[in-house]
């Protein structure tokens, strides 16, 4: 690990995003969320980086995403209003969000 990695600051906040998809869809899903979802988040307000994972376990998957938020106040914006969401997925996706703000930090 290079001394620029342990020194970088941690986030004010984090918003993480667990999701079962539906089989049947899980690759459109996945595509829409690369090259769609993903992008339009990470050009709201606050939103500092993304990244997509995977857990593989007993024949099924959950994804989760976590975001870097330079704020909590990220989730509040009109422009995440607008771009959360699962679009034409909704009804073939099950999920759960939560924001964790930095230990310490004062709630906005």
């Amino acid at each position: 690990m290079t001394e620029e990695q342990r020194n970088l600051s941690p986030a004010k906040a984090l918003l993480v995003v667990e999701a079962t998809i539906d089989p049947a869809v899980e690759a459109a899903w996945n595509q829409w969320y690369d090259a769609t979802h993903l992008p339009a988040i990470l050009a709201c307000p606050h939103f500092e980086a993304g990244a997509r994972y995977v857990n593989e376990e007993r024949g099924s998957r959950r994804y989760l995403t976590v975001y870097r938020l330079s704020s909590p106040e990220a989730i509040g914006t009109p422009e995440f209003a607008h771009a959360r969401g699962w679009e034409q997925f909704k009804d073939r996706v099950h999920s759960s969000t939560r924001l964790y703000r930095l230990a310490g930090e004062a709630k906005p």
